[in-house]
């Protein structure tokens, strides 16, 4: 028997949305998810293929990078009890502009495009959702973006350790120094200074 979405990934609806909803709206929504397992470096999208999925990482960390003159930049993670996608080609189905890939075995619940549309459509509580996780994400951007123009490597690194402690012991140093657009060296004389 097929699993159901899990219980966290009702939570953070239901964490995102006021509650005029009623329980039955909010699992049809979930209801909708499917499973769908990632091996370690086994990819969700690759840079110029049409992403299939928007999703819900219940286990394991994506990673969003770029290829720059032949290096690999890392410039999202995508962490346990977040969704994740490329937005643009999964919402426009066109080819990507990265590749997202499992940097560990990942358990991911993952709605396809029909399904998104269909329920964006059909049921408030995850248009609510939706607008609020869209919301939340810009401003997460323009947060990221400021902090790369305005605090020093070191202030990046003591602010991830703050926020995301969790991420630092998990994820390879050089994915961490890309991220934070911090050379590799660097980021391991940061790291021993800091603790």
């Amino acid at each position: 028997m097929p699993r159901t979405a899990n219980e966290a990934l009702l939570e953070v609806l239901k964490r995102n949305i006021d509650k005029t909803f009623d329980e039955a709206t909010i699992e049809e929504a979930v209801s909708n998810f499917q499973l769908l397992t990632l091996k370690k470096n086994q990819f969700l999208v690759q840079q110029g293929e049409i992403c299939p999925y928007f999703c819900f990482v219940e286990s394991g960390i994506l990673q969003h990078e770029i290829e720059i003159n032949g290096e690999a930049i890392t410039t999202y993670l995508g962490l346990r009890n977040t969704f994740t996608t490329s937005l643009s080609s999964y919402l426009l189905e066109k080819p990507s502009q990265k590749s997202i890939k499992a940097l560990f075995d990942s358990e991911l619940w993952v709605l396809d495009v029909k399904t998104f549309r269909n329920l964006i459509a059909s049921n408030a509580a995850f248009q609510q959702f939706y607008y609020s996780l869209i919301e939340k994400q810009i401003c997460l951007i323009d947060d990221y973006r400021i902090d790369l123009l305005t605090l020093t490597p070191e202030e990046r690194y003591k602010k991830l350790l703050a926020t995301e402690s969790e991420l630092i012991k998990q994820v390879p140093l050089h994915y961490l120094a890309s991220f934070l657009g911090i050379s590799s060296r660097h980021m391991s004389r940061i790291r021993k200074n800091v603790k």
